[in-house]
């Protein structure tokens, strides 16, 4: 993930916790910060109530579990859902929205802070890779990592971008059953990109927006640009392993594999799932950066990666992306204008 590093906290700034994630909300004037604190949370509210899965009375719950109907939704969702679909185009369906069952096999079930509370008392993510053995839930995915000579079986829920029918003209939805919708992978960069404009217009400054780490811009930016230490988990100071960065418009966004990562039947999950398995994807990358034009095409370039493996720096260089890719032994790979370590 990135987080924002000493530098970058000048000259004002405010983090809570939102969305599931920690927010961090930075900008160039001081006597902005209220009004601008305030327009974020009334986006971050209004995306909420529109697009979480975890919550039985958001759009996105009610389209779910009226799979099978046509359900009229407001134009946040449409958006939102509109901008899902083009990553899975882009990608060819390595992001793909319809991986809300899989997620749900693997154990991703529930808000992460309620699903990290779960597992407080679970053997921890980081040790020896898990040993291969049964799930406990018909159709649960593989575990991740399993050694490959291993004959298994398994079911799986396939995901299917595709068979979503989006009418933005009537304003509806249609999902055929069993598929359910997760926008976690465009989400919460498109709520970055959509806060900072709201932020930098409400102060009528600069701003930064950083969800879980994934970071949009808006406005002039400091003198030297927006200071960004690069690294697994946003959740880390400017001492954690990694690099720190500057950027002056646009957005950026890291991906990995190595964060948000749990037990299920003595199998280590995480969540980013591989649509052409229904199951976590065996990592190549731990962690993966990308900067972009916005937010929500960096998260989409840095997700697919992960799911593009060791295909993802000639795909990243064919884009013009500059992007950052970390192997699991800690290995840096860099790609396009992305600066050096020594930088």
């Amino acid at each position: 993930m990135s987080t924002l590093t000493r530098a970058s906290t000048q000259p004002c700034g405010a983090r809570w916790e939102a969305l599931g994630s920690t927010v961090v909300l930075r900008v160039t004037d001081a006597h902005a910060l209220p009004a601008a604190r305030a327009a974020l949370e009334r986006e971050l509210a209004a995306i909420d109530e529109a697009c979480s899965r975890f919550r039985e009375d958001s759009e996105l719950s009610r389209v779910n579990a009226r799979a099978g109907r046509a359900t009229h939704v407001g134009e946040l969702l449409i958006e939102a859902l509109s901008l899902a679909l083009r990553a899975a185009e882009l990608t060819d369906g390595a992001v793909d929205p319809t991986i809300g069952r899989a997620l749900e096999l693997a154990g991703y079930d529930r808000d992460w802070g309620l699903l990290a509370d779960s597992q407080a008392g679970s053997a921890p993510s980081g040790g020896a890779p898990p040993q291969p053995g049964a799930t406990d839930a018909p159709g649960a995915p593989a575990p991740i990592d399993a050694p490959s000579a291993v004959p298994a079986i398994a079911a799986r829920v396939l995901s299917d971008w595709r068979a979503v029918t989006l009418d933005r003209e009537r304003c509806t939805v249609r999902v055929p059953q069993p598929i359910k919708l997760d926008l976690g992978a465009t989400a919460k960069a498109w709520a970055a990109d959509r806060g900072a404009a709201a932020c930098a217009a409400a102060g009528d400054c600069g701003a930064l927006v950083s969800l879980g780490g994934d970071i949009a811009t808006c406005g002039p930016a400091p003198r030297g640009g927006w200071t960004i230490h690069v690294t697994d988990d946003h959740r880390s100071d400017a001492s954690a392993p990694g690099q720190r960065v500057a950027i002056s418009s646009g957005g950026l966004a890291t991906s990995s594999t190595s964060v948000r990562r749990w037990q299920r039947s003595g199998q280590t999950m995480h969540h980013v799932i591989d649509p052409a398995t229904g199951a976590p994807v065996v990592s190549t990358w731990r962690t993966v950066s990308v900067a972009a034009a916005d937010c929500a095409d960096a998260n989409i370039a840095a997700t697919a990666s992960l799911v593009y493996a060791e295909r993802a720096p000639a795909w990243l260089d064919g884009l013009g992306l500059p992007a950052r890719l970390v192997a699991p032994d800690g290995a840096v790979t860099l790609v396009g204008e992305w600066p050096g370590e020594a930088s």
